[in-house]
């Protein structure tokens, strides 16, 4: 058999392939009132044709842990009910297609309150329905304000608002839960020197930087069901040379960090790049995340999936097949194909997994 279609056992939950749909915002919830951060008709489609299209699992976007953690006014959220119960439907259809369910928790810290990148990404202002913004330190990302430095007792809320989105997407019927701690959002800006200059117990060291993760980790793992997975998800550099003089979070540091993760219950590390400072110099080529994956997999054992420019099923395939990774995650390449994952398995030789209604196409 394929090796890209063998099914993976994560705690108790059996994903039917390693072909998974990764995280990506879509900005199309409304901004406020009672339907704030609910997804809507385009977000079940969206979504559950990717299912039907054969992906083993789906991964709901960047769903904000409470209304200031949204990237943009229009994110979708996991703050209340009514985001909750709309949910419930979503996991429903996704889990009749055959695939698992599964989403990311975030909060966008310093690099929240913006605009829609199709009308320029830029801050919203608060008078047009946008906050301040909050992060380890004052350092502004880019052209975008300076955020606040978060307090104390801001930290403690903030590990309390993950485990109460967990307790919710439990409810509303996700297998898989995903912390999101890449790409210079708030879990992010803690763990890399660039943005965090604290001197108190959560900057400095290495230790004090990850320590608001692994407390998020570790609420989110006591309220979760102790047989479904935990994903986090990583920047694993920041893309800034020593040449450039400036500290920065690197390779290695995501080799340890992994290790603190799945002592601390972490079952996967979704392992991206990048996002931390604007303009760096990213050597884009296929594949180009996948040493990234296989240097946590192979230092610490921790499963991996491998994202970033994966477009070919052989590409795929070989990333799987050479244990360079567990899993891979797709996202502009499932935009443009949401039936990759069956096209795949059909040059593969690999199970497609299609709608009863749709064979008559096979």
């Amino acid at each position: 058999m394929s090796a890209l279609f063998e099914p993976i056992t994560l705690r108790s939950v059996t994903v039917p392939n390693r072909v998974w749909m990764s995280p990506m915002c879509m900005y199309s919830a409304e901004a406020d009132g009672p339907q704030a951060g609910v997804p809507t008709d385009f977000h079940f489609q969206h979504l559950v044709s990717r299912a039907a299209g054969g992906v083993g699992l789906v991964m709901v976007e960047a769903t904000a842990v409470r209304p200031e953690g949204r990237i943009t006014p229009w994110d979708l959220g996991l703050w209340n009910e009514a985001q909750q119960e709309a949910f419930t439907g979503l996991t429903t259809a996704i889990s009749a297609q055959g695939a698992v369910p599964a989403i990311q928790l975030a909060h966008a810290g310093r690099k929240a309150s913006t605009d829609r990148p199709w009308r320029g990404g830029g801050a919203v202002v608060e008078s047009a329905g946008g906050w301040p913004t909050v992060a380890a330190s004052p350092q502004a990302f880019g052209d975008l304000p300076a955020p606040q430095e978060m307090g104390v007792e801001e930290i403690r809320v903030l590990v309390e608002d993950f485990a109460a989105a967990a307790r919710r997407a439990s409810a509303a019927g996700f297998q898989a839960v995903e912390i999101h701690g890449a790409h210079g959002y708030l879990l992010n800006s803690f763990l890399s020197p660039v943005a965090n200059r604290r001197v108190d117990d959560y900057g400095g060291s290495f230790e004090n930087r990850a320590r608001l993760v692994l407390e998020v980790v570790d609420a989110v793992r006591g309220v979760w069901p102790a047989e479904l997975p935990v994903f986090f998800r990583v920047s694993a550099t920041d893309w800034v040379h020593e040449a450039e003089g400036t500290e920065a979070w690197t390779g290695q540091d995501t080799v340890r960090l992994a290790g603190l993760l799945k002592d601390h219950g972490v079952d996967l590390l979704d392992t991206s790049t990048g996002g931390m400072v604007p303009h760096v110099r990213i050597p884009v080529t296929p594949g180009y995340q996948v040493p990234f994956a296989e240097a946590v997999r192979t230092s610490t054992g921790l499963p991996t999936g491998a994202v970033g420019l994966i477009t070919d099923p052989r590409q795929a395939e070989a990333i799987v097949a050479e244990g360079r990774a567990d899993v891979v995650l797709l996202g502009r390449e499932l935009l443009r194909d949401p039936y990759w994952a069956n096209h795949a398995a059909a040059e593969l030789s690999g199970p497609a997994r299609v709608p009863v209604q749709y064979e008559y196409a096979i």
